[in-house]
Protein backbone atom coordinates (compact mmCIF):
# COMPACT_ATOMS: atom_id res chain seq x y z
CA UNK A 1 0.00 0.00 0.00
CA UNK A 2 1.67 3.34 -1.30
CA UNK A 3 1.29 6.70 0.84
CA UNK A 4 -2.20 7.94 -0.92
CA UNK A 5 -1.42 11.47 -1.42
CA UNK A 6 -3.39 12.64 -4.56
CA UNK A 7 -5.32 15.39 -3.55
CA UNK A 8 -5.14 17.84 -0.43
CA UNK A 9 -7.47 15.23 1.81
CA UNK A 10 -6.06 13.23 4.02
CA UNK A 11 -8.42 11.11 6.25
CA UNK A 12 -5.87 8.89 7.29
CA UNK A 13 -3.20 11.29 9.00
CA UNK A 14 -3.05 13.59 12.03
CA UNK A 15 -0.56 16.24 13.59
CA UNK A 16 0.01 16.37 16.59
CA UNK A 17 1.19 19.70 17.75
CA UNK A 18 2.87 20.13 21.31
CA UNK A 19 4.48 22.75 22.98
CA UNK A 20 8.39 23.28 22.59
CA UNK A 21 8.53 19.98 20.15
CA UNK A 22 6.64 19.10 17.15
CA UNK A 23 6.00 15.49 17.02
CA UNK A 24 4.35 14.89 13.56
CA UNK A 25 2.05 11.01 13.31
CA UNK A 26 0.59 9.69 10.79
CA UNK A 27 -1.92 7.05 10.38
CA UNK A 28 -3.42 4.52 8.11
CA UNK A 29 -5.76 2.42 10.73
CA UNK A 30 -5.86 2.47 14.49
CA UNK A 31 -4.25 -1.46 14.15
CA UNK A 32 -0.66 -0.02 12.90
CA UNK A 33 -1.50 3.14 15.21
CA UNK A 34 2.08 3.91 17.82
CA UNK A 35 3.11 6.28 20.71
CA UNK A 36 6.10 7.62 20.03
CA UNK A 37 7.78 9.98 22.45
CA UNK A 38 10.91 11.67 22.76
CA UNK A 39 12.54 10.92 26.47
CA UNK A 40 15.92 12.37 26.59
CA UNK A 41 18.62 13.79 25.23
CA UNK A 42 22.56 13.46 26.00
CA UNK A 43 24.29 16.76 24.39
CA UNK A 44 27.75 17.00 23.32
CA UNK A 45 27.54 20.28 21.64
CA UNK A 46 29.62 18.96 19.04
CA UNK A 47 28.59 17.97 15.69
CA UNK A 48 30.02 14.27 14.90
CA UNK A 49 29.52 14.09 18.40
CA UNK A 50 26.93 11.13 18.34
CA UNK A 51 27.11 8.61 15.05
CA UNK A 52 26.85 5.26 15.78
CA UNK A 53 25.23 3.27 19.10
CA UNK A 54 25.30 0.26 20.67
CA UNK A 55 23.20 -1.25 23.96
CA UNK A 56 23.95 -3.69 26.92
CA UNK A 57 20.90 -4.42 28.72
CA UNK A 58 22.48 -5.55 31.51
CA UNK A 59 24.38 -2.88 32.60
CA UNK A 60 21.94 -0.38 30.86
CA UNK A 61 24.73 1.45 28.83
CA UNK A 62 24.69 2.77 25.60
CA UNK A 63 27.98 2.79 23.46
CA UNK A 64 28.25 6.18 21.17
CA UNK A 65 30.80 6.52 19.11
CA UNK A 66 31.94 10.05 18.86
CA UNK A 67 33.96 11.07 15.93
CA UNK A 68 34.65 14.55 17.20
CA UNK A 69 37.06 13.33 19.79
CA UNK A 70 37.56 9.72 18.31
CA UNK A 71 36.42 8.01 21.61
CA UNK A 72 33.10 6.15 22.21
CA UNK A 73 31.13 7.73 24.79
CA UNK A 74 29.06 5.76 27.70
CA UNK A 75 25.66 6.12 28.49
CA UNK A 76 23.94 5.02 31.52
CA UNK A 77 20.40 4.72 30.52
CA UNK A 78 18.77 3.28 33.41
CA UNK A 79 16.20 6.23 33.41
CA UNK A 80 16.09 6.90 29.43
CA UNK A 81 14.28 10.10 30.25
CA UNK A 82 17.80 11.41 31.85
CA UNK A 83 20.65 9.53 29.93
CA UNK A 84 23.85 10.61 32.09
CA UNK A 85 27.52 9.93 31.42
CA UNK A 86 29.11 6.86 33.03
CA UNK A 87 32.43 7.24 30.98
CA UNK A 88 34.62 7.46 27.64
CA UNK A 89 36.47 4.92 25.74
CA UNK A 90 39.58 7.03 24.35
CA UNK A 91 40.80 5.75 21.05
CA UNK A 92 43.52 7.55 19.84
CA UNK A 93 46.25 5.53 20.61
CA UNK A 94 44.28 2.88 18.27
CA UNK A 95 43.57 5.06 15.50
CA UNK A 96 42.66 7.83 13.67
CA UNK A 97 38.54 7.51 14.05
CA UNK A 98 36.08 5.45 15.88
CA UNK A 99 33.38 4.56 12.76
CA UNK A 100 31.04 1.88 14.37
CA UNK A 101 30.45 0.10 17.41
CA UNK A 102 28.48 -3.11 18.84
CA UNK A 103 27.87 -4.96 22.01
CA UNK A 104 27.12 -8.63 23.00
CA UNK A 105 27.38 -10.10 26.41
CA UNK A 106 28.97 -7.44 27.93
CA UNK A 107 31.84 -7.16 25.03
CA UNK A 108 32.35 -4.17 23.57
CA UNK A 109 33.79 -3.93 19.91
CA UNK A 110 35.04 -0.66 18.01
CA UNK A 111 35.80 -0.04 14.60
CA UNK A 112 38.81 2.18 14.63
CA UNK A 113 40.30 3.42 11.30
CA UNK A 114 44.42 3.57 10.97
CA UNK A 115 45.79 7.08 10.98
CA UNK A 116 46.51 6.55 7.32
CA UNK A 117 43.15 5.33 6.32
CA UNK A 118 44.22 3.53 3.43
CA UNK A 119 46.63 1.19 5.64
CA UNK A 120 44.82 -1.67 8.10
CA UNK A 121 42.64 -0.60 10.53
CA UNK A 122 41.70 -2.43 14.08
CA UNK A 123 38.67 -3.68 16.12
CA UNK A 124 39.37 -3.44 19.66
CA UNK A 125 37.37 -5.02 22.49
CA UNK A 126 36.67 -3.21 25.62
CA UNK A 127 33.91 -4.61 28.84
CA UNK A 128 31.52 -2.54 29.29
CA UNK A 129 33.45 0.22 31.81
CA UNK A 130 35.78 0.38 28.91
CA UNK A 131 38.58 -1.86 30.24
CA UNK A 132 40.49 -2.55 27.58
CA UNK A 133 40.56 -6.76 26.50
CA UNK A 134 42.00 -7.45 23.38
CA UNK A 135 42.86 -5.33 19.99
CA UNK A 136 42.70 -7.27 16.23
CA UNK A 137 44.07 -6.18 12.86
CA UNK A 138 41.57 -5.99 10.14
CA UNK A 139 40.80 -4.21 6.80
CA UNK A 140 41.51 -1.17 5.34
CA UNK A 141 38.57 1.41 6.61
CA UNK A 142 36.48 -1.45 8.78
CA UNK A 143 33.42 1.02 8.51
CA UNK A 144 30.83 -1.41 10.29
CA UNK A 145 30.87 -4.18 12.45
CA UNK A 146 27.96 -6.32 14.20
CA UNK A 147 28.16 -9.79 15.86
CA UNK A 148 26.32 -13.14 14.80
CA UNK A 149 23.07 -14.06 16.61
CA UNK A 150 25.15 -16.84 18.97
CA UNK A 151 27.70 -14.09 19.41
CA UNK A 152 30.68 -16.56 18.58
CA UNK A 153 31.71 -14.34 15.71
CA UNK A 154 32.37 -10.52 14.38
CA UNK A 155 31.56 -9.20 11.10
CA UNK A 156 33.85 -6.18 10.48
CA UNK A 157 33.33 -4.34 6.63
CA UNK A 158 36.54 -2.83 5.53
CA UNK A 159 35.73 -0.15 2.89
CA UNK A 160 38.72 0.12 1.78
CA UNK A 161 38.42 3.71 0.16
CA UNK A 162 41.19 4.75 -2.27
CA UNK A 163 43.41 7.89 -1.11
CA UNK A 164 42.59 11.14 -2.87
CA UNK A 165 44.43 11.24 -5.73
CA UNK A 166 44.10 7.44 -5.99
CA UNK A 167 47.33 6.30 -6.28
CA UNK A 168 46.43 3.68 -3.08
CA UNK A 169 43.30 1.65 -3.37
CA UNK A 170 43.11 -1.30 -0.89
CA UNK A 171 40.76 -3.84 -1.39
CA UNK A 172 37.53 -4.07 0.03
CA UNK A 173 37.01 -7.35 2.60
CA UNK A 174 35.06 -8.38 5.59
CA UNK A 175 36.81 -10.36 8.37
CA UNK A 176 35.44 -12.54 10.62
CA UNK A 177 36.74 -12.58 14.12
CA UNK A 178 36.13 -15.88 15.98
CA UNK A 179 35.19 -15.27 19.60
CA UNK A 180 33.84 -18.98 20.29
CA UNK A 181 37.26 -19.57 23.08
CA UNK A 182 37.45 -16.16 24.23
CA UNK A 183 38.23 -12.55 23.39
CA UNK A 184 42.06 -12.85 24.38
CA UNK A 185 41.96 -16.03 22.00
CA UNK A 186 40.17 -14.36 19.30
CA UNK A 187 41.78 -15.22 15.49
CA UNK A 188 40.41 -13.78 12.30
CA UNK A 189 39.91 -14.97 9.07
CA UNK A 190 39.03 -12.73 6.09
CA UNK A 191 36.87 -13.05 3.48
CA UNK A 192 37.72 -11.59 0.02
CA UNK A 193 36.27 -11.32 -3.36
CA UNK A 194 39.33 -12.49 -5.12
CA UNK A 195 37.29 -15.70 -6.99
CA UNK A 196 35.48 -12.85 -8.99
CA UNK A 197 36.86 -11.64 -12.20
CA UNK A 198 35.26 -9.85 -15.24
CA UNK A 199 33.48 -12.80 -16.61
CA UNK A 200 31.67 -14.19 -13.53
CA UNK A 201 30.92 -10.71 -11.97
CA UNK A 202 27.01 -9.73 -12.51
CA UNK A 203 27.57 -7.17 -14.70
CA UNK A 204 25.19 -4.60 -12.85
CA UNK A 205 27.89 -4.34 -10.53
CA UNK A 206 29.86 -0.96 -11.09
CA UNK A 207 32.79 -1.17 -11.59
CA UNK A 208 34.60 2.19 -12.36
CA UNK A 209 36.93 3.52 -10.47
CA UNK A 210 40.31 4.36 -11.90
CA UNK A 211 43.03 1.58 -12.68
CA UNK A 212 40.77 -0.31 -9.82
CA UNK A 213 40.49 -4.20 -9.95
CA UNK A 214 36.76 -5.80 -9.53
CA UNK A 215 38.66 -6.23 -5.47
CA UNK A 216 39.98 -2.68 -5.20
CA UNK A 217 36.78 -0.88 -6.70
CA UNK A 218 34.18 -3.38 -3.98
CA UNK A 219 33.67 -1.34 -0.68
CA UNK A 220 32.06 -3.38 1.63
CA UNK A 221 30.05 -0.68 3.52
CA UNK A 222 27.01 -2.28 5.95
CA UNK A 223 26.05 -6.09 7.09
CA UNK A 224 23.15 -7.28 8.24
CA UNK A 225 22.64 -10.86 9.30
CA UNK A 226 20.37 -13.55 8.82
CA UNK A 227 18.07 -15.06 11.84
CA UNK A 228 20.17 -18.09 11.70
CA UNK A 229 23.47 -16.78 11.43
CA UNK A 230 24.32 -18.47 8.49
CA UNK A 231 24.34 -15.63 5.84
CA UNK A 232 25.07 -11.86 5.72
CA UNK A 233 24.30 -9.59 3.21
CA UNK A 234 27.05 -6.90 2.79
CA UNK A 235 25.98 -2.73 1.04
CA UNK A 236 28.60 -2.28 -1.37
CA UNK A 237 26.98 1.52 -1.86
CA UNK A 238 29.46 2.90 -4.14
CA UNK A 239 29.00 -0.54 -6.64
CA UNK A 240 25.01 -0.44 -6.23
CA UNK A 241 25.16 -4.12 -5.28
CA UNK A 242 25.24 -6.60 -2.17
CA UNK A 243 27.98 -9.45 -1.01
CA UNK A 244 26.56 -12.07 0.15
CA UNK A 245 28.49 -14.30 2.94
CA UNK A 246 28.86 -17.27 4.25
CA UNK A 247 29.73 -17.30 7.35
CA UNK A 248 30.67 -20.73 8.51
CA UNK A 249 32.80 -21.19 5.25
CA UNK A 250 34.19 -17.25 5.55
CA UNK A 251 33.26 -17.11 1.70
CA UNK A 252 31.59 -14.36 -0.55
CA UNK A 253 29.86 -16.90 -2.46
CA UNK A 254 27.81 -14.24 -4.82
CA UNK A 255 27.89 -9.96 -5.84
CA UNK A 256 24.23 -8.92 -6.86
CA UNK A 257 24.07 -5.87 -8.67
CA UNK A 258 20.62 -4.16 -7.33
CA UNK A 259 19.55 -2.48 -10.72
CA UNK A 260 17.99 0.95 -11.34
CA UNK A 261 14.70 2.54 -10.18
CA UNK A 262 13.21 4.39 -12.80
CA UNK A 263 11.94 7.86 -11.91
CA UNK A 264 9.52 8.32 -14.95
CA UNK A 265 7.70 5.48 -13.84
CA UNK A 266 4.35 6.58 -11.46
CA UNK A 267 4.83 6.73 -8.04
CA UNK A 268 8.05 6.99 -7.95
CA UNK A 269 8.52 10.51 -8.86
CA UNK A 270 11.24 12.91 -7.48
CA UNK A 271 11.71 16.97 -6.93
CA UNK A 272 14.93 17.08 -9.16
CA UNK A 273 15.48 20.99 -8.88
CA UNK A 274 16.68 23.65 -5.81
CA UNK A 275 16.08 26.26 -7.93
CA UNK A 276 12.33 25.82 -8.78
CA UNK A 277 11.07 27.90 -5.80
CA UNK A 278 8.60 25.46 -4.34
CA UNK A 279 7.50 21.52 -3.80
CA UNK A 280 7.60 19.49 -7.27
CA UNK A 281 7.39 16.10 -7.07
CA UNK A 282 6.72 14.78 -10.20
CA UNK A 283 8.41 12.10 -12.91
CA UNK A 284 11.64 12.73 -14.70
CA UNK A 285 13.21 10.69 -17.35
CA UNK A 286 15.93 9.48 -15.04
CA UNK A 287 16.97 6.42 -13.16
CA UNK A 288 17.86 6.00 -9.46
CA UNK A 289 21.09 3.75 -7.94
CA UNK A 290 20.14 2.34 -5.22
CA UNK A 291 22.99 2.98 -3.54
CA UNK A 292 21.96 1.59 0.02
CA UNK A 293 23.96 2.23 2.79
CA UNK A 294 22.51 0.79 6.31
CA UNK A 295 21.25 -2.46 5.97
CA UNK A 296 18.44 -4.89 8.89
CA UNK A 297 17.57 -8.37 8.32
CA UNK A 298 13.99 -9.52 9.29
CA UNK A 299 12.33 -12.65 9.51
CA UNK A 300 8.27 -13.32 8.69
CA UNK A 301 7.41 -16.52 8.80
CA UNK A 302 10.13 -18.95 7.41
CA UNK A 303 11.83 -16.15 4.80
CA UNK A 304 14.39 -14.33 5.47
CA UNK A 305 14.20 -10.35 4.25
CA UNK A 306 16.47 -7.33 4.24
CA UNK A 307 15.70 -3.53 4.11
CA UNK A 308 17.99 -0.84 3.19
CA UNK A 309 18.16 2.94 2.93
CA UNK A 310 19.01 4.19 -0.37
CA UNK A 311 20.87 7.30 1.02
CA UNK A 312 22.92 6.95 -2.64
CA UNK A 313 26.90 7.86 -2.70
CA UNK A 314 29.17 9.69 -5.54
CA UNK A 315 32.89 9.25 -5.39
CA UNK A 316 34.73 12.26 -5.26
CA UNK A 317 38.29 12.63 -5.02
CA UNK A 318 41.22 15.06 -6.34
CA UNK A 319 42.04 13.11 -9.01
CA UNK A 320 38.53 11.73 -9.71
CA UNK A 321 35.50 12.82 -9.71
CA UNK A 322 32.27 11.04 -11.21
CA UNK A 323 29.49 13.85 -10.04
CA UNK A 324 28.34 16.33 -12.77
CA UNK A 325 25.37 18.09 -13.03
CA UNK A 326 22.30 17.35 -15.79
CA UNK A 327 23.24 20.76 -17.46
CA UNK A 328 26.93 20.40 -17.88
CA UNK A 329 26.49 17.02 -20.29
CA UNK A 330 25.40 16.63 -23.80
CA UNK A 331 22.32 15.05 -24.23
CA UNK A 332 21.36 12.57 -27.03
CA UNK A 333 18.53 14.50 -29.23
CA UNK A 334 16.62 10.81 -29.77
CA UNK A 335 17.03 9.93 -26.56
CA UNK A 336 15.70 13.44 -25.38
CA UNK A 337 13.97 15.45 -27.90
CA UNK A 338 12.91 17.87 -24.96
CA UNK A 339 16.48 18.23 -23.91
CA UNK A 340 16.67 22.16 -24.19
CA UNK A 341 14.01 22.13 -21.27
CA UNK A 342 15.02 19.54 -19.19
CA UNK A 343 18.69 21.59 -18.95
CA UNK A 344 16.77 24.20 -17.26
CA UNK A 345 17.62 24.61 -13.39
CA UNK A 346 14.17 24.75 -12.88
CA UNK A 347 13.94 21.47 -14.40
CA UNK A 348 16.78 18.38 -14.37
CA UNK A 349 19.54 20.76 -14.79
CA UNK A 350 21.24 21.14 -11.12
CA UNK A 351 20.31 17.15 -10.70
CA UNK A 352 24.08 15.63 -9.83
CA UNK A 353 24.05 12.48 -12.09
CA UNK A 354 27.34 9.99 -12.31
CA UNK A 355 29.26 10.52 -15.72
CA UNK A 356 30.31 6.89 -15.09
CA UNK A 357 27.25 5.86 -16.99
CA UNK A 358 24.58 6.61 -19.73
CA UNK A 359 26.56 7.02 -22.51
CA UNK A 360 24.95 3.27 -23.91
CA UNK A 361 26.32 3.89 -27.22
CA UNK A 362 30.09 5.52 -26.96
CA UNK A 363 28.88 8.31 -29.16
CA UNK A 364 30.19 10.96 -25.80
CA UNK A 365 26.63 11.85 -24.90
CA UNK A 366 24.11 11.01 -22.46
CA UNK A 367 21.40 8.66 -23.55
CA UNK A 368 20.27 8.03 -20.04
CA UNK A 369 20.63 9.33 -17.00
CA UNK A 370 21.23 8.00 -13.20
CA UNK A 371 21.01 10.08 -10.05
CA UNK A 372 22.85 8.66 -7.23
CA UNK A 373 20.83 7.27 -4.42
CA UNK A 374 16.88 5.99 -4.44
CA UNK A 375 15.11 8.42 -2.67
CA UNK A 376 13.86 5.46 -0.45
CA UNK A 377 13.57 2.32 1.24
CA UNK A 378 13.56 -1.17 -0.05
CA UNK A 379 13.02 -4.79 1.14
CA UNK A 380 14.52 -7.48 -0.78
CA UNK A 381 14.35 -11.43 -0.30
CA UNK A 382 17.36 -13.72 0.58
CA UNK A 383 18.65 -13.97 -2.86
CA UNK A 384 18.52 -10.28 -3.38
CA UNK A 385 15.34 -9.83 -5.35
CA UNK A 386 13.63 -6.30 -4.85
CA UNK A 387 10.00 -7.20 -3.28
CA UNK A 388 9.48 -3.81 -2.28
CA UNK A 389 10.24 0.22 -2.75
CA UNK A 390 9.07 2.70 -1.19
CA UNK A 391 8.56 4.84 -4.50
CA UNK A 392 8.52 8.35 -3.94
CA UNK A 393 6.94 8.05 -0.73
CA UNK A 394 9.16 9.31 1.68
CA UNK A 395 9.37 13.25 -0.55
CA UNK A 396 5.46 12.65 -0.56
CA UNK A 397 4.84 12.55 3.33
CA UNK A 398 7.65 15.46 4.52
CA UNK A 399 5.97 17.27 1.95
CA UNK A 400 2.75 17.21 3.11
CA UNK A 401 3.65 17.32 7.02
CA UNK A 402 6.90 19.04 7.36
CA UNK A 403 6.90 21.48 3.86
CA UNK A 404 8.89 24.20 5.62
CA UNK A 405 11.38 21.92 5.89
CA UNK A 406 11.32 19.69 2.67
CA UNK A 407 14.57 18.69 1.12
CA UNK A 408 16.34 20.75 3.62
CA UNK A 409 19.15 20.42 5.84
CA UNK A 410 17.24 20.63 9.00
CA UNK A 411 16.18 24.29 9.04
CA UNK A 412 13.79 26.33 7.22
CA UNK A 413 16.19 28.39 5.89
CA UNK A 414 17.55 25.46 3.70
CA UNK A 415 14.15 24.35 2.17
CA UNK A 416 14.53 22.52 -0.81
CA UNK A 417 18.65 22.73 -1.02
CA UNK A 418 19.02 18.92 -1.27
CA UNK A 419 16.23 18.63 -3.78
CA UNK A 420 19.00 18.23 -6.60
CA UNK A 421 21.55 15.94 -4.43
CA UNK A 422 19.31 12.41 -2.65
CA UNK A 423 16.24 14.86 -1.43
CA UNK A 424 15.80 13.79 2.40
CA UNK A 425 18.56 10.86 2.11
CA UNK A 426 17.73 8.06 3.54
CA UNK A 427 20.99 6.52 5.34
CA UNK A 428 20.31 4.73 8.71
CA UNK A 429 17.41 1.73 9.31
CA UNK A 430 16.46 -0.63 11.29
CA UNK A 431 13.36 -2.94 12.47
CA UNK A 432 11.62 -3.83 15.79
CA UNK A 433 9.07 -5.77 17.27
CA UNK A 434 6.35 -3.58 19.34
CA UNK A 435 3.54 -5.39 20.44
CA UNK A 436 2.46 -7.61 18.17
CA UNK A 437 3.81 -6.22 15.00
CA UNK A 438 6.94 -5.49 13.33
CA UNK A 439 8.02 -2.30 12.14
CA UNK A 440 11.13 -0.51 10.05
CA UNK A 441 12.40 2.53 11.30
CA UNK A 442 13.95 5.15 8.89
CA UNK A 443 16.29 8.12 9.33
CA UNK A 444 16.44 10.63 6.96
CA UNK A 445 19.87 12.52 7.10
CA UNK A 446 18.98 15.78 5.91
CA UNK A 447 15.72 16.94 6.67
CA UNK A 448 15.69 14.91 10.01
CA UNK A 449 13.95 12.47 12.05
CA UNK A 450 12.68 9.49 11.01
CA UNK A 451 9.58 7.29 9.72
CA UNK A 452 7.69 4.37 10.98
CA UNK A 453 6.46 1.56 8.31
CA UNK A 454 4.81 -1.90 9.31
CA UNK A 455 6.26 -4.73 8.04
CA UNK A 456 3.77 -7.23 8.78
CA UNK A 457 3.08 -7.74 4.85
CA UNK A 458 6.85 -7.30 3.23
CA UNK A 459 5.79 -6.81 -0.06
CA UNK A 460 3.15 -3.93 1.73
CA UNK A 461 4.40 -2.29 4.43
CA UNK A 462 2.32 0.13 5.89
CA UNK A 463 3.08 3.98 6.75
CA UNK A 464 2.18 4.48 10.42
CA UNK A 465 4.57 7.50 12.05
CA UNK A 466 7.19 10.44 11.10
CA UNK A 467 8.77 12.34 13.77
CA UNK A 468 10.64 15.13 13.13
CA UNK A 469 11.67 16.96 16.34
CA UNK A 470 14.26 19.34 14.07
CA UNK A 471 12.56 22.23 15.63
CA UNK A 472 14.33 21.36 19.12
CA UNK A 473 18.10 20.73 17.83
CA UNK A 474 17.88 17.21 16.87
CA UNK A 475 19.64 17.56 13.36
CA UNK A 476 21.05 14.79 10.83
CA UNK A 477 20.57 11.43 12.56
CA UNK A 478 23.29 9.08 11.02
CA UNK A 479 22.19 5.71 13.07
CA UNK A 480 19.10 4.31 14.46
CA UNK A 481 19.17 1.65 17.57
CA UNK A 482 15.67 -0.04 18.62
CA UNK A 483 15.89 -1.53 22.02
CA UNK A 484 13.24 -4.48 22.23
CA UNK A 485 10.97 -3.96 25.75
CA UNK A 486 12.57 -7.27 27.58
CA UNK A 487 15.83 -5.56 27.39
CA UNK A 488 14.86 -1.95 28.05
CA UNK A 489 15.23 -0.01 31.49
CA UNK A 490 11.54 1.19 31.75
CA UNK A 491 9.75 -1.92 30.56
CA UNK A 492 9.33 -0.45 27.12
CA UNK A 493 10.27 -0.32 23.59
CA UNK A 494 13.02 2.38 22.92
CA UNK A 495 14.38 3.89 19.50
CA UNK A 496 17.98 5.41 20.40
CA UNK A 497 18.68 8.12 17.59
CA UNK A 498 22.18 9.30 16.92
CA UNK A 499 21.88 12.68 15.52
CA UNK A 500 25.52 13.64 13.73
CA UNK A 501 25.11 17.16 12.87
CA UNK A 502 23.56 17.78 16.79
CA UNK A 503 25.80 16.21 17.98
CA UNK A 504 22.92 14.51 20.63
CA UNK A 505 21.69 11.07 21.68
CA UNK A 506 18.10 11.16 21.68
CA UNK A 507 16.16 8.39 23.15
CA UNK A 508 12.03 8.07 22.12
CA UNK A 509 9.96 5.07 23.67
CA UNK A 510 7.90 3.50 21.43
CA UNK A 511 4.51 2.14 22.60
CA UNK A 512 1.17 0.64 21.01
CA UNK A 513 -1.71 3.10 22.57
CA UNK A 514 -4.55 1.93 24.23
CA UNK A 515 -7.52 2.40 22.11
CA UNK A 516 -9.10 6.11 23.82
CA UNK A 517 -5.54 7.36 22.84
CA UNK A 518 -5.59 6.66 19.31
CA UNK A 519 -9.39 8.20 19.17
CA UNK A 520 -8.14 11.73 21.02
CA UNK A 521 -4.49 11.67 18.89
CA UNK A 522 -7.59 11.55 15.26
CA UNK A 523 -9.26 14.28 17.30
CA UNK A 524 -6.54 16.16 17.46
CA UNK A 525 -5.40 15.83 13.76
CA UNK A 526 -8.77 16.23 12.57
CA UNK A 527 -9.21 19.42 14.41
CA UNK A 528 -5.68 20.52 13.56
CA UNK A 529 -6.16 19.79 9.62
CA UNK A 530 -3.03 19.80 7.36
CA UNK A 531 -2.28 21.75 4.16
CA UNK A 532 0.04 20.31 1.61
CA UNK A 533 1.97 22.96 0.42
CA UNK A 534 3.06 21.76 -2.61
CA UNK A 535 2.52 23.04 -6.51
CA UNK A 536 2.17 21.04 -9.63
CA UNK A 537 4.41 21.94 -12.70
CA UNK A 538 4.34 20.16 -16.03
CA UNK A 539 7.26 19.20 -18.22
Amino acid sequence: MRFPLVSNSFPQLCLTIIPVTVMLVGFTDSANALSISRLGSFETGQSAGSEISAYDPTSQRLFVTNGANNRIDILSITDPSNPTKFGEIDLASLGGGVNSVAVKNGLVAAAVQANTVTDPGTVAFFDVSGTFLNSITVGALPDMLTFTPDRTKLLVANEGEPNQDYSIDPEGSISIIDLSLGVASATTTTADFSAFNSSNLDPNVRIFGPGATIQQDLEPEYIAVSGDGQTAFITLQENNAFAILDIPNATITDVVGLGFKDHNLPGNGLDASDRDTGINIQNWPVFGMYQPDAISSFQVGNQTYYITANEGDARDYDTFSEEVRVNGVTLDPTAFPNSSTLRQNTNLGRLNITNTLGDTDGDGDFDALYAFGARSFSIWDDQGNLVFDSGDDLEQITASLLPSLFNSQGTVTDFDTRSDNKGPEPEGITVGQVGNSLYSFVGLERIGGFMVYDLTDPTNPLFVHYQNDTAIGDISPEGLLFISAEDSPNGQSLLVLTNEVSGNTVIYSVTTPEPASILGLMMVGLIGGLTRKSSTKQK
